[in-house]
């Protein structure tokens, strides 16, 4: 999963640098980017952009893998705020993408654009061993509980391979659909929801700490009965966010 193409490869993501100031900036100016196409920052109220990369800790020069990237809505984001000394590389494992070969288009679109040449689009089997400790921040955003969608994917298997890709120091972000407290995967492919606490068990089983939780997307009206697509809760669903982290660093 996510083998450097080439040695260049590589070396590019092995030499960006982590060394930044004050991040604040940076997501300051990705948020603010006037180049954001209208039905991006028209989400902005409901998915709090710079509340998410300050979670998540993004600086510039750093290595972001933004993993079932969507239509790039935080894509451009990280690749704005990690800037040209950084790098993106939005991924979708192979088993996905053979049923949805249009689904890094939006990506590869994005990465054509001169200010956001410091994105990658890649798709590999799930399972393919990456390089080792080149990512600082490896982020999935709404899209967890999709992995358990695919029939025979071992999920903890997975994060395992995330785990050795991430740099000692580095984080691990999920961000996904409430379902109810105790349910486990039972919602993952009706109401696309998963439990909070089976994907903290699953990510800790890979060998990641657990570092914190943002409540910024909670919701408290969100009764998580619902399928997130429904019109009355969509949107507007409870979100959990957590972070883990690779021990190791400074």
């Amino acid at each position: 999963m996510i083998r450097a193409a080439s040695l260049t490869l590589a070396l590019l993501l092995a030499t960006a640098s982590t060394q930044a100031a004050d991040p604040a900036p940076s997501i300051a100016t990705a948020v603010a980017d006037p180049g954001r196409p209208a039905a991006d920052r028209d989400r902005d109220a409901e998915r709090k952009p710079a509340d998410m990369l300050a979670f998540a800790g993004v600086k510039p020069g750093m290595v972001v893998i933004d993993i079932l990237p969507g239509g790039g809505y935080f894509t451009r984001l990280f690749s704005t705020a990690v800037g040209p000394t950084g790098k993106v590389l939005a991924y979708v494992p192979d088993e996905m993408f053979a049923g949805r070969p249009k689904s890094l288009d939006a990506v590869n679109a994005i990465a054509a654009e001169p200010a956001h040449k410091n994105v990658q689009a890649l798709h590999d089997p799930a399972l393919a061993p990456g390089p080792q400790n080149i990512a600082d921040v490896v982020w999935t955003s709404q899209n967890y509980h999709d992995l358990h969608n695919v029939p025979g994917l071992d999920v903890v298997a997975f994060n395992k391979v995330l785990y050795g890709i991430v740099r000692p120091g580095g984080v691990y972000i999920v961000l996904d659909h409430s379902a109810p407290a105790g349910s486990g995967l039972t919602d993952t492919n009706t109401l696309h929801r998963i439990d909070e606490a089976t994907v903290r068990k699953e990510v800790e089983a890979a060998g990641f700490k657990f570092d914190g939780e943002s409540k910024v997307l909670a919701n408290s009206a969100d009764t998580r009965t619902l399928k997130v697509f429904d019109p009355s809760i969509r949107g507007h669903t409870d979100q959990f966010v957590l972070r883990f982290r690779k021990p190791g660093g400074k």
